[in-house]
């Protein structure tokens, strides 16, 4: 078995030193994939610079140096000449597809940061990396080094040498992405991946070949074969010594392919006597200048990387710096930050200087010397207020912070409280209130001095994430007014996409006072900010009001270039946020006695499926274990492999599989619902109570404003946005939301307001005429795609999944999976569709030309979502003329399709968010009036709770509010209904 990465690893040997060798471009290649394949697509910055290879590659280079402790490294990388294997076959990994077009820059950043750093890099024209690999290796172990080979290409196991002290440190896609996961491959991890040794594995690929290389190996031999025959005679050269031992097809096989079985070993074989012009002694880990590697960071937006650089090279690997005659002459005792700014060029160097030239490289950042006032005494305190009543310019508002002791509001002791209302050093004070030591006023004292500034409209206010600060000041007592500025929303609406924390946003718009990490204080297991000195903590937070306040100007200037993005940050984002703590303080009720009732419910209805399902089995298994399953389903039932794939454990049973599987055998049906019932049970039921504060008997959930690339709101801890409602028991769990005592609970509705939009957007008249005529949208489509009047409901399913569908980018294979209906039929409503409703079509089309072209799509109030594609042929279309482009005749890679998908998409679902937090502001302003409370936002539905008194007038005041929130050329219509729980009222 390969063996994980321990944590000690690298002190097993470590009488010889550490020679680390990477292969370049199979991490890079790993690096790209890893990230191009994820959930969150490839990496990029702000301006479109592609970054997934610069940050997979480093951060794998990054661990191996944590991990292995290496004193020597050198980076192999494959030129694009042909080399020596190229030559001798012309088919040699011919088979590989084309490389992306956005994988050569990344790259070539890549390969500028590891000069930068002063690793040593190394290519041999006519030979691959692994060649390069290969002869090093030797000359290393020759040397008496103990080498570590990083790749990800299995043909360096030839390379394994036990005695020797060569091995393989073979990386997993986690490491790429930053978490610690790569194996040891010595020789009896090869023998058990590969059932061959390290020296038979070139002889194994001239018998069963190598598809990803395209070398051929014997024709009809495959890798059990070439096992079989390399266990029993050990090399190539004596299976054909004793060819005629052997019987049968395999015999006539290698006869007939002996050219091609030596050809294959010869293009299998690592060359091990490339002409590598390196000094091994060169390749000691060195120094490196600092500026330029901060250049290269900066532009890439790698912050996180600079710091883990910082931390590894700076702290496992520090060194004295070498400093010009300038630089020694100023403060011998000043910090060196790996982003420092306005500094001469500083070389980290191995040279040994005179001790008085000498400074040691410390790990943490160094902020700058801003002077925060402590504010201690009443005194002290009575002068700051005395200094923030003037401060009433709202272009000039006074950034805020608190410090607390827990991230949950409800929970967080006020620690302190922090404001910047100057450029200048010393204009930023914090005031403590409940540090465990230190003199420090009254919470109350202070609180009291400072109500009526934090209460007033007439003190404009600046925060990052007013929100939290807004929580923790009303479970303080303290009613915030006065917010003209959240720092986090505006950076949110000028790219949603981009990190909004203050860091990062301090790095993008030239700070030079950078705020410090929470992390970066130190804060001992167990402690809080609150244990800190007052000195350390008043930094900290003066360094994220300072910041804060240097922002608001910069960041304003920036908006006021687009006026639309400018006037959703005033009106729609800022006026939410108060909506939402309220909410978010409100939270909601559950009926715990009805949820332990339908736990007890399920456990009665999930053995009694279990039963059925071991009855159907004719044996008792777990039921839970995919193991156990696979080989009930496929060995003992015999059902369709072909509709599996094969995994580690045995053929999987996933969702996906019993899907496909459900018409071969009736005990699917009930393992699909065991599994249905059993996650609604684990995930909900049993879940939300132990969810609810004790003190206020309720559920309360975080709804985050900046996290979506379209607009929308998400929630989280815990995600009420989630909860189900497609099935029968599902929609069961709604009936445990409840409100106060004797209320109702009331949930109203947006029906099909992307369609309706998407009809105002398209203007297409069939679906334009039909909401303004109140008709059935669906029925109407299937009128058209049926071509009759007369239409059944089945019929009006299909046209209401081709409805929704073709908002999402429906293809005929998603149309088929969601009908039931063949793909071809699929096919033919969509192209019906297309007919019937082209101007849709033709809009869809509009949108993801523009996309293209300008690199953005808008939503109807002007909020804008930028994409930044891969492929060459699409980046060559920026800045053309939308209407003079055919996206059909432009190739591009899948990832794109999801993309240009994804901008048909962003227009219309972030319409939808847009109008429904319009909806909300509004509805949160009539509520101001009643007793009435604003719960829960789900996409495109609202959750109130009403006291029976004013819900006849409430029903017609909420339906009026939402359905005229923004005027379209087609009407909204908002269901509303009400109830004792949350499934009444749908």
């Amino acid at each position: 078995m390969s063996k994980t990465a321990p944590a000690n690893h690298y002190n097993m040997d470590r009488e010889k030193p550490v020679f680390i060798l990477i292969d370049g471009h199979s991490l890079a290649f790993r690096a790209y994939y890893a990230f191009v394949y994820s959930r969150q697509g490839a990496l990029r910055t702000s301006t479109g610079i592609p970054t997934s290879i610069s940050f997979g590659f480093l951060n794998s280079l990054l661990q191996v140096i944590e991990l292995e402790k290496p004193e020597y490294l050198a980076i192999a990388f494959d030129l694009p000449e042909p080399t020596f294997r190229h030559q001798a076959d012309s088919n040699y990994k011919a088979n590989r597809s084309e490389t992306p077009d956005d994988f050569y820059p990344d790259l070539e950043n890549l390969q500028q940061l590891l000069a930068a750093l002063n690793f040593t890099t190394a290519t041999v024209p006519g030979y691959e990396a692994d060649d390069v690999i290969g002869t090093l290796a030797q000359q290393a172990a020759d040397s008496n080094y103990s080498v570590k080979i990083l790749s990800g290409d299995r043909d360096l196991f030839q390379l394994v040498d036990d005695r020797r002290n060569i091995e393989i440190l073979y990386p997993d896609n986690k490491s790429i992405k930053g978490n610690q996961s790569y194996s040891y491959f010595d020789q009896e991890a090869v023998i058990d991946k590969l059932q061959v040794t390290p020296e038979q594995i070139v002889d194994y690929k001239a018998l069963c070949g190598d598809k990803s290389d395209n070398i051929p190996g014997v024709k009809g031999v495959g890798e059990k074969t070439a096992v079989k025959l390399l266990t029993e005679y050990q090399t190539l050269d004596n299976i054909y010594q004793n060819l005629d031992n052997l019987k049968g097809a395999v015999k006539k096989k290698l006869e007939t392919d002996k050219d091609n079985a030596f050809h294959s070993q010869f293009l299998a074989k690592i060359a091990l006597d490339t002409p590598v012009d390196i000094d091994l002694g060169s390749c000691k880990i060195k120094g490196f200048d600092i500026s330029e590697v901060s250049a290269i960071l900066k532009k890439l937006e790698l912050k996180k990387i600079g710091d883990r650089i910082k931390k590894v090279l700076l702290q496992n690997h520090t060194k004295t710096l070498t400093l010009s005659e300038e630089t020694a002459t100023g403060d011998d005792n000043k910090q060196l930050s790996l982003f420092e700014k306005k500094e001469p060029v500083e070389t980290l160097t191995e040279t040994t200087v005179a001790p008085q030239e000498e400074v040691i490289v410390q790990p943490e950042i160094i902020t700058s010397n801003i002077q925060t006032r402590i504010i201690d005494t009443a005194e002290k305190l009575q002068e700051l207020i005395t200094i923030l009543q003037q401060q009433t310019d709202i272009n000039n508002p006074v950034a805020w912070d608190t410090e607390t002791t827990s991230l949950e509001p409800q929970d967080a002791e006020l620690v302190g409280i922090g404001c910047c209302w100057g450029e200048q050093a010393d204009e930023v004070a914090y005031i403590p209130t409940k540090h465990t030591a230190g003199i420090q006023l009254e919470k109350s004292q202070v609180l009291a001095a400072l109500k009526d500034i934090l209460e007033s409209d007439k003190y404009p206010k600046a925060l990052q994430n007013a929100k939290f600060d807004r929580l923790v000041l009303q479970y303080q007592g303290i009613k915030l007014a006065g917010v003209v500025f959240d720092t986090m929303l505006a950076s949110y609406l000028l790219n949603p996409d981009n990190s909004h924390n203050l860091t990062n946003l301090s790095e993008r718009y030239g700070i030079e006072m950078i705020a410090l990490s929470y992390k970066d204080l130190g804060i001992a297991k167990g402690e809080t900010i609150a244990n800190l000195d007052i000195e350390t903590v008043g930094k900290y937070c003066g360094l994220d009001c300072y910041a804060t306040y240097c922002l608001v100007p910069r960041i304003q200037a920036d908006l006021d270039r687009y006026p639309k993005l400018n006037k959703l940050l005033k009106e729609v984002e800022q006026p939410l946020e108060i909506v939402l703590s309220k909410m978010e303080s409100t939270g909601i009720a559950l009926d715990v006695e009805y949820l332990n009732q339908f736990s007890e419910q399920l456990d009665a209805d999930l053995q009694q499926i279990e039963q059925a399902v071991y009855t159907e089995a004719g044996e008792e298994f777990k039921l839970s274990s995919p193991k156990q399953l696979s080989v009930i389903l496929f060995d003992k039932l015999g059902l369709n492999r072909k509709k599996s794939r094969k995994t580690k454990t045995g053929y999987s049973t996933n969702q996906a599989v019993l899907e496909k599987l459900k018409d071969d055998h009736a005990i699917i049906d009930r393992i699909l619902e065991y599994r249905t019932l059993s996650k609604l049970k684990s995930t909900y039921v049993d879940a939300l109570p132990a969810l609810i504060r004790p003190d206020t008997q309720r559920v309360h959930t975080d709804f985050n404003q900046a996290v979506t690339a379209t607009g929308r709101l998400s929630s989280s801890n815990p995600n009420l946005q989630n909860i189900p409602i497609r099935t029968e028991f599902s929609r069961q769990i709604r009936k445990a939301f409840i409100p106060k005592k004797d209320w109702l609970l009331v949930a109203a509705d947006y029906s099909q307001i992307e369609l309706r939009i998407l009809a105002h957007l398209s203007q297409e008249p069939v679906l334009v005429d039909a909401y303004r005529n109140s008709l059935d949208v669906h029925s109407v489509t299937a009128q058209l795609l049926f071509e009759k009047e007369d239409i059944t409901s089945e019929e009006r399913r299909l046209g209401k999944i081709i409805n929704f569908g073709v908002i999402y980018g429906m293809g005929a294979g998603r149309f088929s999976r969601e009908s039931g209906l063949t793909t071809d039929v699929g096919r033919e409503f969509i192209n019906k569709y297309r007919q019937r409703y082209a101007k849709v079509f033709d809009y869809l089309e509009s949108v993801k030309k523009l996309a293209v072209t300008q690199g953005f799509v808008t939503t109807i109030l002007g909020r804008r979502r930028y994409f930044n594609f891969a492929s060459r042929n699409l980046q060559k279309l920026q800045g053309e003329n939308p209407d003079n482009i055919n996206l059909d005749n432009i190739d591009y890679n899948y990832q794109d399709a999801q993309l240009l998908r994804a901008a048909a998409n962003s227009t219309i679902q972030g319409s939808s968010a847009d109008i429904i937090k319009i909806a909300m502001i509004k509805l949160h302003q009539i509520l101001q009036q009643y007793q009435a409370n604003l719960l829960l936002q789900v996409h495109d539905e609202l959750v109130l709770e009403v006291p029976p008194n004013e819900w006849q007038e409430l029903e017609t005041k909420i339906k009026a509010t939402m359905e005229n929130s923004v005027s379209l050329s087609v009407p909204f219509v908002v269901e509303i209904h009400s109830g004792n729980n949350w499934m009444e009222a749908k």
